[in-house]
This record gives structure tokens, sequence and C-alpha cells, in this order.
């Protein structure tokens, strides 16, 4: 394990890598103004257990393979960005609802929205092979060269990675439910979803053009 001032700055790091807006914070965001702080969280939930897979694969090696192969990666960008483009226009094509649904959704969500919500967060994770390749990344810079058992070290870091993420979910969840009780946020709350929906369609069109990682061989 690093020692303590490697561990901190591995800890600020993942504090700012979370707090930087990407499909996952949107993907909080938007449940959170439009089902409530549980939902949100709900959402976060899905996410960070999307991480997880990502976590144990590039720790057996499934990280690795998308790093170097082509075929690989391209499947899992292109599911990926036909995922995120779904949840775009689903949002973007979604109908208003008047305040008094709005307010009764942000109530509380049923038991099946937020078992939707929690798996919408994991496969919009789990589908994006660039988080995979954040790790792969990521992770390492904070392992000693002459560790004797990398593996294990990198799952321990991503697990610690996962934890200390967990605050900035509760905090986005928090503050979009709070910015979902003004007045003004409610009344544009479909015009929020569109702009969300243009931003997740932004998301998949980028992925879908993302290249393999250099260095990538074929199948």
């Amino acid at each position: 394990m690093p020692d303590l001032a490697h561990l901190l700055a591995f800890i600020a790091a993942g504090w700012l890598l979370n707090l930087t807006p990407g499909p996952d914070v949107l993907y909080i965001v938007t449940n959170s103004l439009r089902s409530g702080v549980r939902a949100g969280i709900v959402g976060g939930f899905g996410v960070l257990t999307g991480c997880f897979v990502h976590i144990f694969a590039a720790a057996v090696g499934v990280g690795t393979l998308l790093a170097t192969s082509a075929a690989a990666f391209t499947v899992l960008k292109y599911v990926g960005a036909a995922y995120l483009l779904y949840l775009g226009v689903r949002m973007v094509l979604s109908r208003a609802k008047p305040p008094a649904d709005m307010q009764a959704a942000a109530a509380g969500a049923a038991e099946r929205g937020l078992k939707e919500i929690f798996l919408g967060g994991f496969w919009t994770n789990v589908l994006n092979p660039k988080v995979a390749l954040f790790f792969l990344a990521f992770v390492p810079q904070f392992i000693a060269p002459d560790a004797d058992n990398k593996s294990l070290y990198f799952v321990m870091l991503g697990v610690l990675f996962n934890l200390n993420s967990i605050p900035i979910v509760v905090g986005w969840a928090a503050f979009a439910g709070w910015m979902a009780r003004r007045s003004a946020v409610q009344k544009g709350m479909h015009w929020l979803d569109r702009a969300a929906g243009v931003l997740f369609i932004g998301f998949g069109l980028k992925l879908a053009f993302t290249d393999a990682p250099a260095g990538r061989v074929g199948p």
C-alpha cells in the first residue's frame, strides 16, 4: 500500500475526479431532480456498483484486454454509446408533467422505479470502456513497482476509490434535490430533462467516436 502522503493524494484525486461532470454525475443529478434525493443516491450506488465490475475485471486482466484489443474495445464502446443515446433520446422525447405529478415523484419513487434507476446507473458505467481504461491508468500510479501482489493492491485501492466516492455521490444528489425544490426549477423541469437528454446524446456520440487506446492489437 502507498504511504500516508500518497494515500491522501489518492483520496484527494478521487474526490476531484468524482466532482468532474460526466455521464455518471449527470445520471445522478437528473434522477435526483426528477424523483428526489433518494433516487439520485440509488442511481449513484448503481454507478459505484458498475465501478466494482471494472475494478475486479481490471484485476483479473479483462481491463488489459480492453486496453489492447481493438475488437473488444470497439464492441463495448458501441454498446455503451447506444445505451447513452437511448437514455438521451428518451429524455428529449419525454412529456412535460404538471407540478403535482413532479411533487409526487419527488416524494418517493416506487420500488420498481428505484430498481430501474439503480440498474440504469450500473449499465451506464459498466458499458463505458473508458472507465476501465481510467482505472488501469490511475490506480497503478499508487502501487509500488516492487509490490508483491499488485492485483491485490489494485483491488484494495479500487475499493477505497469507490468508498471515497460515496460522499460525492450523496452531495451531488442532495444538491440536485435542493435545486428541485426551487419553483423556477420545477417550472422548467421539462426543459432540464431535454437539456440533460441532449448532453447524454453528446456523451454517447463522443464515446462512439472515441479511438481505441494506442498500441492496440487485433482481436
